[in-house]
């Protein structure tokens, strides 16, 4: 991979690194020998401007590229992809469990985000979320993240996904051609652009919760403009048979 090499901070005279910096082709070769990892990065990120700029052009790129290529090879194979420009966000969206906090989304009960260690997204399971007119599109959807005993027995989980070539949707022209309102306050945790609420818009499809294994009226999620999905759900609680089950297939 041939990079262009930039020597010096380009974007603020007051940052630190006056007497300029190795080359980009020294630092890609160094995460790479580190995998690329993300904390790494994230922690690279905050030194200057310009080692932020190469995290975000660079970095978060290959690690997206490691960690889900699959997945990444398809959302930039269409002719309209928000990938690029976006590797940051979608290299959190692959890592990070939203959470809820008083004030935020889903702010009924305090659980903070956090970082997991390994998530699996399902382009067919996506397909649960999508209106039938809208199962043409592609959306990426992750296994929630469970969080058990959250009060009143209950158990709470949370889920994240991207959709492919999402200017070009079905959901979007849905979204925009119900006139669906934007949260006023609120943003995507991942990418800070506006969302819409899928509840709110009604286009949240009664597969989403059998797939999820949750009460019906127990799932919520927004889709962001850059088409990043984030949500929650009260998880139904396993019956002694089908712990037995789950126990034996493991």
């Amino acid at each position: 991979m041939i990079l262009n090499k930039q020597y010096r901070c380009i974007h603020s005279a007051s940052c630190q690194c006056t007497k300029g910096h190795i080359s980009e082709d020294v630092i890609f070769l160094l995460f790479h020998n580190l995998n690329w990892n993300p904390k790494l990065i994230a922690t690279f990120s905050c030194v200057c401007k310009w080692f932020d700029d190469l995290a975000k052009r660079v970095l978060w790129k290959e690690f997206c590229r490691t960690r889900a290529p699959r997945m990444i090879r398809d959302l930039q194979s269409g002719v309209s992809h928000i990938v690029d420009g976006n590797w940051r966000a979608l290299g959190k969206l692959l890592i990070y469990c939203t959470g809820c906090t008083h004030g935020t989304l889903f702010g009924q009960i305090g659980i903070p985000g956090h970082f997991v260690y390994q998530t699996r997204f399902s382009r067919t399971s996506g397909k649960s979320f999508l209106l039938r007119r809208c199962r043409t599109d592609v959306l990426y959807v992750s296994y929630p993240c469970e969080h058990p005993d959250q009060g009143e027995d209950k158990n709470i989980g949370f889920f994240r996904g991207v959709f492919k070539s999402f200017g070009t949707s079905k959901v979007r022209k849905m979204l925009i051609n119900k006139a669906a309102e934007l949260h006023p306050t609120q943003v995507c945790i991942y990418c800070k652009a506006k969302l819409w609420n899928m509840r709110q818009a009604r286009m949240i499809p009664q597969s989403a919760s059998s797939w999820l294994g949750s009460y019906e009226d127990g799932v919520e999620y927004y889709v962001c403009l850059n088409g990043h999905m984030l949500g929650t759900c009260t998880l139904l609680p396993l019956s002694d048979s089908e712990e037995v089950s789950s126990s034996e297939e493991e």
